[in-house]
C-alpha cells in the first residue's frame, strides 16, 4: 500500500531509524521526497549497514499529460544554452 499523505502529515522516522541515519542523510531523503511531486518513489540502498544510495523514480499521471510537460526545467535550460 502506498502512503499518499502529504509529507507534512506523515509520521516522523522511528527512533531506531533516527539513530541509524545521520541528520544530513535525513535531510537528503526529505529533499528527494519533495522533488518527486505527487507521484514517485524513493528507495534507500543500504550497504554494510550504512546508507549508500538514495534512488528516486519520478512517475507521471498519463491522464493529465500535456506535450512538453515531462521535460524538467533544468534539462530544458541546459539544452537551450
Amino acid at each position: 500500500m502506498t502512503d499518499t499523505a502529504p509529507l507534512s502529515t506523515r509520521r516522523p522516522l522511528s527512533r531506531s531509524a533516527s539513530q541509524f541515519l545521520q541528520p544530513h542523510q535525513i535531510a537528503m531523503i526529505d529533499e528527494a521526497l519533495r522533488s518527486l511531486g505527487d507521484f514517485g518513489e524513493v528507495r534507500l540502498i543500504i550497504e554494510k549497514g550504512r546508507l549508500r544510495f538514495v534512488v528516486t523514480q519520478k512517475s507521471f499521471d498519463a491522464l493529465k499529460w500535456e506535450p512538453g510537460s515531462l521535460i524538467e526545467d533544468g534539462f530544458r535550460d541546459s539544452r537551450e544554452r
